[in-house]
């Protein structure tokens, strides 16, 4: 459920490593000769663990002669103190590769977790936690990964997925004509419109679309809005959702939220190697 591609890991591991080793490599490393060690990743908090794959592929870029066995899987709750993996090999090219295999762990693990706080809040409720594009630039699927790790939904990846419809069109065009340009236009894309208020959703009632989204809307009006909305379409909120009002949010019937702090602002999660 959760593979990602190998050559992808690959790819994005290898040019995590070169951006910390251009030009002359580790020069404090280079000094440990052939000297053979074990280390052990441990968890320094409790976490959805997330990156494993990502993290053996950094110790084996540098030295496919390195063990890296590991103690937990992907996904995984996992207390503090919690042993990730055991790493044996030459000294050298473990401490090569520490901290960049850490980076990934820490980032992953910390969207997974962040986002299983949100999944467990709304527990019981038939509403989903899902993403959004607010990653950072070229780790995308890092993020979206963890947030499937964490038990959430992934949005749309990019642009070309989806048509969703938001304010910043609106503003610059006509609502009711822009959907249906886009039903015009869909060839088997989902359509989401994002409205502000009970009054852009009257205007568009009745067009055949999927997605109503509510942005920023006061929990009475989307009470209202959902009320109204739900028969027809798929319904959404979002807007400054966190873990205090999300589960008020849910309370009021919408199919899915959408939380863009789960990725542009979940803490990394605090792994360290020791040996």
């Amino acid at each position: 459920m959760y593979k990602i591609n190998s050559k992808y890991i690959r790819s994005i591991t290898q040019s995590a490593l070169r951006e910390d080793l251009r030009p002359l490599g580790d020069i404090t490393s280079k000094n440990i000769k052939n000297k053979k060690i074990t280390a052990k990743i441990i968890a320094g908090q409790k976490c959805v663990v997330g990156g494993l794959s990502f993290a053996r592929e950094t110790f084996k870029i540098l030295d496919r002669n390195i063990s890296f066995n590991t103690k937990t899987k992907d996904g995984k709750k996992i207390n503090k103190g919690k042993v990730v993996a055991i790493i044996k090999g030459n000294a050298s090219s473990i401490l090569k590769s520490e901290r960049v295999a850490l980076n990934f762990l820490g980032l992953i693990s910390g969207v997974a977790t962040i986002t299983n706080k949100f999944v467990n809040k709304v527990k019981g409720k038939s509403c989903k936690i899902c993403c959004t594009r607010k990653t950072f630039p070229n780790l995308r699927l890092l993020h979206k990964y963890g947030v499937k790790l964490g038990g959430g939904t992934n949005h749309r990846f990019n642009l070309s997925d989806e048509y969703l419809i938001k304010d910043n069109h609106i503003a610059s065009s006509d609502l009711k004509e822009l959907v249906s340009l886009a039903i015009k236009n869909k060839k088997g894309k989902k359509i989401t419109v994002e409205v502000d208020n009970l009054k852009q959703l009257k205007a568009v009632m009745g067009l055949k679309f999927d997605t109503v989204l509510f942005d920023n809307m006061t929990i009475k009006n989307l009470k209202t809005g959902v009320k109204i909305a739900k028969k027809y379409y798929e319904t959404e909120a979002s807007g400054n959702i966190n873990l205090k009002t999300v589960k008020s949010i849910a309370a009021t019937g919408v199919d899915r939220i959408s939380v863009g702090s789960i990725t542009h602002s979940a803490p990394a999660i605090d792994l360290k190697l020791e040996h």
